[in-house]
C-alpha cells in the first residue's frame, strides 16, 4: 500500500538535497542515461531499415542494459557519498521513464511488440503519464507519495522486459521464442504497472477530493 503523507520534507529536505552536485559522478550517471534514449532509438530505426541491420539491435540492448544498471549506481552512490541533489531526484525518474517509454514506442513500430501486447504498452504508458501527474499536483501541495517495494518491482520487471524485446527478432534467429518471452514478460510488468497506478491513485484521491471541497 502506499503511504501519502503530508510534509514540509517533500519539497526540500535540508540538508539532504543540495545544489553543489550538479557534475557529481552520480548526475553524470543520470545524463548518461538521458544520452543513451536516443542512441538506443537510433539503433532500432536503423535496424529496421538498413539491410541485415539486425546486429543493431545487440548494440541497442548493450547500451540500453548500460543505462539500466546506472539506474542503480547513481541512487547509490549520492547516497553513499552523500551528493544528493536537486537535479538528480528531477531527471533520476525522468531518465527511467523515457528510456522505457521510447523503447516501447520504437518496439511497437518496428512489430516487435504488436496486436493484443500493444495493450500492455498502452497501459505501461499511460500509467507513467497519470502517476507523473499525480506526483506533480500532490508536490504543489506539499504531500510525499513514497516509492514502495512493489513499484520497485514493477520498474525492474519493465526494464528486463524491455530489455529481452530489445534483443527480440535478432536473438530469436539463437534461441527461438526469446520474443515471446519477452512479451510475457511484458504483460507481467503491465499487470504490476496497472495494480500500482492504482495504489497511487487511491492514496492521492483524498487530496483531489479535499482540494475540490
Amino acid at each position: 500500500m502506499v503511504d501519502v503523507t503530508t510534509s514540509q520534507q517533500t519539497v526540500r529536505e535540508p540538508g539532504k538535497v543540495k545544489r553543489g552536485h550538479a557534475l557529481s559522478l552520480p548526475n553524470l550517471l543520470t545524463y548518461g542515461r538521458c544520452v543513451a534514449v536516443p542512441l538506443v532509438a537510433a539503433c532500432l530505426f536503423w535496424s529496421d531499415i538498413l539491410a541485415g541491420g539486425l546486429w543493431l539491435r545487440w548494440v541497442a540492448l548493450g547500451l540500453y542494459t548500460v543505462a539500466a544498471i546506472t539506474d542503480f549506481f547513481d541512487g547509490y552512490l549520492a547516497r553513499a557519498w552523500q551528493q544528493q541533489s536537486a537535479i538528480g531526484r528531477m531527471l533520476d525518474p525522468i531518465a527511467d521513464k523515457l528510456l522505457v517509454s521510447t523503447s516501447l514506442l520504437m518496439l511497437a513500430s518496428d512489430g516487435t511488440i504488436r496486436g493484443w501486447s500493444l495493450w500492455a504498452a498502452v497501459v505501461i504508458l499511460c500509467r507513467e503519464i497519470l502517476v507523473s501527474g499525480l506526483r506533480e499536483f500532490l508536490a504543489e501541495l506539499r504531500v510525499s507519495v513514497p516509492v514502495t517495494r512493489l513499484a520497485k518491482w514493477k520498474t525492474t520487471a519493465q526494464l528486463v522486459a524491455v530489455g529481452v524485446l530489445l534483443a527480440g527478432p535478432a536473438a530469436d534467429k539463437l534461441v527461438p521464442g526469446i520474443t515471446f518471452v519477452g512479451l510475457v514478460l511484458l504483460w507481467v510488468a503491465a499487470l504490476l504497472t496497472l495494480y500500482t497506478g492504482w495504489d497511487y491513485f487511491r492514496a492521492g484521491a483524498r487530496h483531489l477530493i479535499e482540494d475540490e471541497s
